[in-house]
C-alpha cells in the first residue's frame, strides 16, 4: 500500500521517515518530495509498505502524530490523475 505523509517537517529526511514507519512493518520505498529548482523538500512524501494491515496500523497510529512541531497527515496515496495540460 502507498501512504501519502503530508505535513512533513522541512528538516526530516528519508531515513528519519522509514524508520518512523518501519516501526509498523517492512518499508519498500520512501519518497520526500522536492521542488525542481531549489531542490529543497516541498514538505510531503509516500511511503509503500507491502503488508496493508501494517500499512494501515501505521497510518492509524501516525496521522496526526506531532513530529518535530509540526501534526503530520498519513493517509493512503491517490493514484496519480492525468493532467491534460501535460498531453
Amino acid at each position: 500500500m502507498k501512504l501519502y505523509v503530508g505535513n512533513l517537517p522541512y528538516e526530516m529526511n528519508e531515513d528519519e521517515l522509514r524508520d518512523m514507519f518501519s516501526q509498523f512493518g517492512e518499508v519498500a520505498t520512501v519518497n520526500i518530495i522536492t521542488d525542481r529548482v531549489t531542490k529543497r523538500p516541498k514538505g510531503f512524501g509516500f511511503v509503500e509498505m507491502p503488508n496493508n494491515e501494517e500499512a494501515e496500523n501505521a497510518m492509524k497510529d501516525l496521522n496526526e502524530k506531532e513530529i518535530k512541531g509540526r501534526k503530520i497527515r498519513v493517509n493512503e496515496a491517490r493514484p496519480k490523475e492525468e493532467n491534460p495540460r501535460y498531453n
